[in-house]
């Protein structure tokens, strides 16, 4: 179970792009406490220098401040580097639909850029990040790969672009690209801050300040609330899958279904609290319901996450609590 016991070559380099992120910077922790070599690549605009500036004393990590943008940027990130884990992109669904043409450049010609720049370098594997969002409006569950809606957002439409791109460059090219898309992370380093905030730091922070958060809709929508730990899980493991999995794209959740309003209740809970929540407008873009059927990573890439949500959410609160005050 979990990553702890993965090893690869002694003095292996990974790449992860977005690494000053929530995500990212999770990633780099755990690959520097296995002992190997970590380059982050963040341009600072949603990551954040304090996630990372933890690991500057650390003789296995460097740090390059670059954009995606800029392929000479990407070649120079990529040079030795045996797996890149591809975690840079702005996310937010409504965002998106507020401002396509970004997501357009940073999010799919970025992307294209990591995945050139990783084809020249002769990296082993390209990991990236997807997402939920490709399956759109298929109203069916669990969602399983090959089986997509229509798209709601130019988000989600970054994110399929990016999986056909994937799955070209190991077709055309003999780059092992693997997709990961990930099911409504949390955990630890999540920003509870902005309007476009992920919902679970941002009731817990709320909730912490005595205020009222507000829910979109009315709170029956559904999600696949993923730890932050099986993504950590998935993306090491995806480093060393079989060819079998490359050009793929595979479900990365636990597999359970929360409804929002059971989420914030369990939140009074262990807060302590006793507040009412006000129920907003529904977000447009939204997926309505979200559960992932994981079997495909569990075959191909031996993901067998452990860490439900119970257990995540507990530990989530802790960090918030440590660390937001």
């Amino acid at each position: 179970m979990g990553y702890e016991h993965l090893v690869f070559p002694g003095n292996s380099l990974f790449l992860v792009t977005g690494g000053a992120g929530f995500i990212g910077s999770n990633l780099c922790e755990a690959i520097l406490q296995l002992g190997y070599r970590v380059r982050c690549l963040d341009d600072l605009s949603t990551g954040k220098q304090a996630n990372v500036d933890l690991f500057l004393e650390n003789p296995n990590y460097a740090f390059i401040k670059g954009d995606i943008k800029d392929l000479d940027t990407c070649l120079v990130a990529c040079e030795g580097v045996d797996y890149v884990l591809h975690q840079a992109a702005w996310g937010s669904v409504p965002r998106s639909i507020e401002m396509p043409l970004f997501y357009c450049q940073n999010n799919i010609v970025g992307t294209l850029n990591m995945m050139e720049a990783a084809r020249q370098k002769g990296v082993k594997k390209f990991v990236y990040a997807s997402s939920s969002s490709v399956y759109g409006d298929k109203a069916s569950l669990p969602k399983r790969e090959g089986v997509e809606g229509n798209l709601l957002s130019p988000y989600a439409l970054t994110k399929r672009a990016n999986e056909e791109y994937a799955k070209l460059y190991t077709k055309l090219y003999g780059l092992e690209t693997i997709g990961l898309r990930y099911f409504n992370v949390f955990g630890r380093r999540q920003d509870p801050n902005g309007a476009y905030a992920a919902v679970i730091p941002k009731f817990i922070k709320q909730l912490l300040k005595d205020e009222a958060p507000t829910i979109n809709g009315d709170g029956k929508q559904s999600r696949d609330f993923t730890y932050i730990e099986n993504v950590i899980e998935a993306n090491l493991k995806a480093c060393m899958a079989s060819g079998e999995a490359a050009g793929e794209v595979f479900n990365i959740a636990y597999g359970g279904r929360e409804l929002l309003i059971d989420v914030y209740n369990l939140l009074c809970q262990l807060l302590g609290k006793n507040i009412k929540p006000r129920f907003g407008s529904d977000r447009k873009g939204d997926i309505k319901h979200s559960n992932a059927d994981i079997s495909k990573a569990r075959n191909l890439l031996n993901y067998m996450p452990s860490w439900d949500f119970q257990q995540g959410i507990a530990e989530a609160i802790e960090w918030y609590k440590e660390n937001l005050y």
